[in-house]
């Protein structure tokens, strides 16, 4: 397996489904010497943000819904199973699950990718509260405010692969 090939199966899942920015990383050689993740993240982000609009919305659209039907049929990568139990989304009660599939649905028609957040540190009553707040942004300020998580949740899945640096 050469050096590139490598680096993409080891980095290629931090941007949910979406290898391509690590292969664009990799050849833009922005991560050489040591990996560390202020060094892989800076790398990886850059070429997210260096992506078009419509890569970086089907990198939106690559993320689960919250708790969603994916969740519960156990198909959701491990990454996203761990950090959506960690904050105790495979534990709602049923009258929870119901608002959260509401605002799934709603949310996603209202802006065309999933409702994204950083979950660690937080409990299923702060994402709700997030989630019942931001549904009422605007499409553009959502962009943003997802693209930022999805940068959050990069940073978060990098911390616990490779020393921070």
């Amino acid at each position: 397996m050469s050096a590139r090939q490598e680096f993409v199966a080891r980095f290629g899942g931090v941007f949910e489904h979406s290898p391509f920015i690590a292969e664009r990383a990799y050849d833009a050689g922005a991560v050489e010497g040591d990996l560390t993740a202020k060094v892989v993240h800076a790398a990886l982000t850059a070429q997210f943000r260096a992506a078009s609009e419509a890569e970086r919305l089907g990198v939106l659209r690559a993320h689960p819904d919250l708790a969603g039907k994916l969740a519960i049929a156990g198909e959701l990568t491990a990454d996203s199973r761990n950090e959506q139990a960690g904050a105790g989304l495979d534990r709602l009660s049923p009258a929870e699950h119901a608002r959260f599939t509401e605002l799934n649905s709603a949310y996603t028609q209202k802006f065309g990718f999933p409702f994204i957040i950083a979950v660690k540190g937080l409990n299923r009553h702060d994402i709700l509260s997030a989630f019942e707040t931001r549904i009422g942004n605007g499409a553009a300020e959502e962009f943003e405010t997802a693209t930022a998580q999805v940068e959050k949740i990069a940073w978060l899945r990098l911390s616990a692969m490779l020393p921070e640096g």
